[in-house]
């Protein structure tokens, strides 16, 4: 079960913040090595979006809001005191992400190679399980509660629930965990990212591998241009990088916001992050819920003068990371969390 955030031992210690590149050329090749190395992270968002209005919106809730007054501080800190949770990186820039895909793809294409795997093969192959077998129980008619573990359903049974999951996999990359979600029985697939090299990437290994079905699309999380709902919703360390981003505290909000219309109402939004502890993560979720949701509570409610409820609530994140003990609580590296859509 996902714990504290523990310190990381010397070899994984992020490098020390630094100015962002004021172009792609300024970013190392040793730089990026040793970037990708100590944050096990894939993301993508740090632009910043064409509507200002959302920045300021975004802004000013930082600043009134005393309940998500807290939830900042868990990603921030003094600047003249830094900490290694807190500061900005290269790994929450565009220009990082648009050379480091240009890189590989030219690997792709010149040796076959798939690219970084972030947060590891173990990981991913994790993630899906355990989203696919909590899907089929939501199915189902059970919905696992936090006392509940999500138990494993074989194939055949478990296949038919799955085919009116549309997928949506935000920060996509290299586009494999998508291939993954399709091998456990999902098709309607689709995946997004601002770097167009990650979805050149994406395409040429999903027709290398015989998933040309697989729909990717060049797309900012944070102004996404999208405009349909998506049952199924995944994050695998795009949140991370937010966070990094210099303004990162503001746009983790922006984040809140444009998930929330992409999620369609009782479907699942599962994070996957290495910055943030599962506790970390609902106390975000509740903060977003507690300064109303944004303006989507007030949309919806226009709509149906019953919906009173909060727009996301967690209920279940998974239990079978390796764990360590640490000043007497139980920790692990990576936390997988899943809230329900409203």
């Amino acid at each position: 079960m996902a714990g504290i955030r523990l310190p990381p031992e010397d070899s994984e210690l992020p490098q020390p913040a630094r100015p962002g590149p004021a172009s792609v050329d300024l970013v190392s090749d040793d730089d990026r090595s040793v970037a990708a190395d100590s944050w096990s992270i894939k993301s993508e968002y740090g632009s910043t979006l064409d509507d200002d209005q959302r920045h300021a919106d975004a802004a000013e809730a930082l600043l009134t809001s005393g309940n998500f007054r807290a939830a900042a501080s868990d990603y921030s800190s003094d600047k003249e005191e830094p900490d290694a949770d807190g500061v900005s990186s290269m790994l929450g820039l565009q220009s990082y992400w648009d050379s480091a895909y240009a890189d590989e793809l030219t690997n792709f294409r010149e040796h076959g190679h798939v690219g970084e795997v972030w947060f590891g093969s173990d990981v991913m192959d994790v993630v899906v399980t355990w989203t696919r077998n909590l899907c089929i129980q939501i199915a189902q008619g059970h919905l696992p509660t936090d006392a509940d573990d999500v138990k494993y359903e074989s194939g055949e049974d478990g296949d038919k629930h799955l085919c009116g999951w549309s997928v949506l996999d935000i920060g996509t990359g290299n586009g494999l965990l998508l291939q993954e979600l399709a091998k456990l029985g999902f098709s309607d697939l689709t995946g997004v990212d601002y770097s167009e090299g990650a979805v050149d990437l994406a395409r040429n290994l999903a027709d290398r591998d015989g998933y040309p079905n697989i729909k990717f699309l060049v797309d900012d999380i944070l102004e996404t241009k999208l405009d349909q709902q998506f049952k199924l919703v995944m994050d695998k360390g795009t949140l991370d990088a937010i966070g990094l981003h210099p303004d990162g505290n503001v746009k983790r909000i922006m984040y809140w916001d444009s998930v929330s219309r992409l999620v369609a109402p009782g479907g699942l939004l599962v994070i996957t992050s290495c910055n943030s502890t599962k506790d970390e993560l609902v106390r975000e979720v509740e903060n977003y819920n507690r300064r109303g949701g944004s303006q989507l509570l007030e949309l919806e409610a226009k709509d149906n003068d019953t919906c009173r409820n909060p727009p996301f609530r967690y209920i279940n994140h998974v239990r079978s990371y390796p764990t360590f003990m640490f000043g007497g609580s139980i920790g692990s590296r990576v936390a997988t969390v899943a809230f329900l859509r409203s």
